[in-house]
């Protein structure tokens, strides 16, 4: 079966499509082809070296499909069961894979395969994010919170989800279309952090008070403005390296700012059991099934042309999530 291989960090053209051979499940294990697979910035920092891996190694860590052989010890899936999964080890870039079964969901019929596959690790991320990586102060109906990136894959499932929730998204982004997007799926505000700044946009919207919590995967070149959007005792969520990797700083500098507190979230160390992750997995399957989200598939590539999909997500020019098609 053809699979994407990265040999050696570097860009796009490190990505090579090679047959890979595909046995039988061994225990714990379950065998997966591949309908659909979702392309995520993870990916990125794992193709640069960001995120090492022990080289060679197949990429991708999102995807849905049918099981089609289980191993030794499964007993929540068996062989026709339609499922998805957002999870280690990176693989997904293929037509079929032999997979871990504990982080392997059971799909409802009401949920499509490609917008599982283009909402797994991004739905599963604002999930974590929204109900478990709160401020002290709790979230509540009406609270602001500030979401950088709101037009991409992550940012439009969190518009939405947050509207459902109550609670009023701030999002930037970096055009007037893509800030229309981000308000066209429920965030109460866009800011175009090109032409305006967003500290004092913040301030102005909040009535000087700032926001309880800033949701950052863009990194480097939001996270002074992300502090200084918060309120006393206010949250800094960063969960992504978009722009960079954050500098070394001072702990120091959270005390003058208002007693901030910050996080460096990862949506794995909220999988690390079949209960938690298929918990998770049904409240976002149950937000899909009603409708209050539905995930914004921008962009459909073959599987040979993977490289193609990371060019264009590098660029920040799309909006919404991009999804291979083995």
């Amino acid at each position: 079966m053809p699979a994407i291989v990265l040999h050696a960090p570097g860009g796009p053209e490190q990505l090579r499509l090679e047959p890979r051979e595909v046995g039988e499940p061994g225990p714990g294990e379950v065998r997966i082809r591949h309908h659909a697979v979702g392309v995520n910035f993870i990916d990125v920092y794992h193709r640069t070296g960001l995120y090492p891996l022990a080289l060679p190694h197949a990429l991708g860590m999102e995807a849905a499909g049918v099981v089609e052989a289980v191993g030794a010890g499964v007993a929540h899936l068996q062989p026709g069961d339609r499922v998805a999964y957002a999870s280690n080890p990176p693989g997904a870039y293929c037509d079929r894979r032999l997979m871990p079964a504990q982080n392997v969901c059971r799909l409802p019929d009401a949920v499509p395969f490609e917008a599982a596959a283009a909402s797994m690790l991004k739905g599963l991320t604002v999930q974590y994010l929204l109900k478990k990586t709160l401020p002290v102060q709790g979230l509540q109906a009406g609270d602001f919170v500030l979401w950088h990136a709101a037009a991409g894959g992550v940012g439009l499932l969190a518009c939405q989800w947050a509207r459902h929730l109550g609670y009023q998204l701030i999002g930037t982004a970096g055009s007037d279309e893509k800030c229309q997007l981000a308000l066209d799926h429920g965030a109460a505000h866009a800011i175009n952090y090109r032409r305006e700044n967003f500290v004092e946009r913040v301030k102005a919207i909040t009535g000087g008070r700032g926001v309880k919590v800033v949701y950052d995967s863009v990194g480097k070149d939001t996270f002074e403005g992300s502090l200084d959007c918060l309120s006393p005792f206010g949250l800094l969520a960063s969960f992504g390296n978009a722009s960079g990797p954050v500098p070394p700083f001072s702990p120091g500098l959270l005390g003058p700012k208002g007693s901030l507190y910050l996080t460096r979230a990862t949506l794995f160390t909220h999988l690390a059991s079949r209960d938690a992750t298929q918990t998770m997995a049904d409240d976002l399957f149950a937000v899909l099934d009603s409708g209050a989200v539905k995930p914004h598939i921008e962009r459909r590539y073959p599987l040979a042309e993977v490289a193609q999909a990371h060019r264009d997500l590098e660029s920040r020019t799309t909006t919404g999530s991009l999804v291979l098609l083995p």
